[in-house]
């Protein structure tokens, strides 16, 4: 058996789960504080996953960079996969909230889109 400890990050608690995982299969979840914590737990332990967020530079725009994120969560393990995607890429003004920026980032099915809209620079 093997013991695992989370920080749930589904709400501003942050309760300590302790996972108690035997041949793959999660035995026991303790120290949950919500039904969110217990979903947290098995998600973590079965395919983790996250949202990315980051900012990319803007050409011609009124403000220099805009903010981006992945549409949904991806597996944990394609996050540098995904950064190293954005690290030089640049976006065009204008751009609106939920601008597709890049489809299918890192081969993950997700799209990463603009949380900010940017309008182009009047010169």
């Amino acid at each position: 058996m093997e013991k695992r400890q989370l920080t749930c990050i589904n709400c501003p608690l942050g309760c300590q789960l302790e996972v108690v995982i035997d041949k793959g299969e999660i035995v026991s979840i303790e120290n949950y504080g919500c039904q969110r914590g217990i979903e947290y737990a098995k998600k973590e332990i079965a395919n983790p996953k996250r949202t990315v967020t980051s900012i990319l530079p803007v050409i011609g725009g009124e403000l220099p960079m805009v903010s981006v994120k992945t549409r949904t969560d991806i597996p944990k393990d394609k996050i540098s996969e995904c950064m190293h995607c954005l690290k030089d890429l640049k976006v065009g003004a204008p751009v609106k909230i939920g601008d597709v920026i890049v489809k299918n980032i890192g081969n993950t099915g997700v799209d990463i889109i603009a949380t900010k809209k940017v309008d182009k620079k009047n010169d």
